[in-house]
């Protein structure tokens, strides 16, 4: 008569499926954040060497454009001086034109007796002087066109290293699209790796544990209540606790052996308690509890043969809740024990 009662009850009393199928929702959500914001970290990690890289390529490209610029007014100072001094000899053989007409005709006065005209020594001494200066002109300007056909060799060279400069830079640049491309789809690999997993390892645990009610799946998380493997305010595994703990570990053992080795995978453990303050004098407050309580659990875990590098035991107090409320059910859902098979 209790039973049909206690089935009675259970069929009307809907809420606890819908709270269930929102908080598998939201734990849903959270994994899929989780998975985004660990694939970013790890993609910056590696991104950041490229990008040093890219920066150290960078700042030669701008000490080779600064040096080119420098080159290229050097290079105009150079054309200017070399347009002076062609000047200056125009002007300077015209004016020795000049002299010569002056020359030519001091000799044919000199020759026909006419007095008062510039000596022909004279004549040929100003010739001279502007042969010479004529010859250093010529000098200077051939000095000047060695230099401006070295600067432009110099030029050329550092043309070529900027252009090789900016190959490499775009070779980097589509590495590092590509790197960025294999890791992404390398992530979900893993990730889908270890979703087929943990869904082969719930579905152990539901075979070896069986439909009971005060253990089941809430969304990623295998669920205990508290009450299965502890007593009220205590950290010790209780005899049928640590016969479901026993039931675990030879599952966690099996997957241990099934999943690669490439995984970095992890079995948490959660503790969670209800609001009510301990009275117990073990323990200062509830997150004391929750976390004595999982790290009991990996502690036997570890016993049992279960790798200690495959558990970590964490706690949450009452700040994690499945379900608001003060009432005595809601209290005892809050009071659990979760285990969530995750990538470290």
């Amino acid at each position: 008569m209790a039973l049909s009662r206690r089935r009675a009850r259970r069929e009307i009393d809907y809420w606890p499926g819908f709270v269930d199928a929102l908080s598998t929702l939201l734990l849903a959500i959270m994994f899929l954040l989780s998975v985004f914001v660990i694939a970013q970290f790890l993609l910056s990690r590696d991104l950041s060497g490229r990008d040093t890289v890219l920066e150290r390529l960078n700042s030669q490209i701008a000490e080779l454009n600064q040096l080119l610029a420098l080159e290229r007014s050097n290079s105009t100072d150079f054309q200017d001086q070399i347009a002076a001094l062609q000047a200056s000899l125009a002007s300077t053989q015209s004016e020795r034109s000049r002299l010569q007409a002056a020359l030519d005709e001091g000799r044919a006065a000199a020759g026909a007796g006419t007095g008062g005209a510039p000596s022909v020594g004279d004549l040929q001494a100003q010739v001279q002087s502007e042969q010479a200066v004529s010859a250093q002109a010529r000098a200077q300007i051939d000095l000047l066109n060695q230099q401006l056909s070295a600067l432009r060799q110099q030029i050329a060279a550092l043309e070529d290293a900027l252009g090789a400069s900016e190959s490499r830079d775009r070779e980097s640049q589509t590495q590092i699209a590509d790197l960025g491309r294999r890791l992404n789809v390398a992530l979900a690999q893993r990730v889908q790796e270890l979703a087929r997993y943990r869904s082969d390892f719930f579905g152990r645990l539901r075979e070896i544990l069986a439909d009971r009610e005060n253990i089941r799946i809430v969304g990623d998380r295998f669920v205990f209540q508290s009450e299965v493997l502890f007593a009220s305010g205590a950290d010790v595994l209780q005899a049928a606790g640590q016969d479901e703990m026993r039931k675990l570990a030879e599952a966690i053992v099996q997957l241990n052996r099934e999943i690669p080795s490439d995984i970095n995978w992890i079995i948490r453990v959660d503790g969670h308690t209800d609001n009510v303050p301990v009275s117990s004098g073990r323990f200062a407050d509830n997150w004391q509890l929750s976390t004595a309580r999982a790290a009991a659990v990996v502690r036997f875990l570890v016993q049992n043969g279960v790798p200690a590098n495959r558990l970590a035991a964490t706690g949450f107090g009452e700040f994690q809740p499945l379900v608001a409320g003060d009432t005595p059910e809601d209290r005892a859902r809050n009071r659990r024990i979760e285990l969530k098979l995750t990538e470290r």
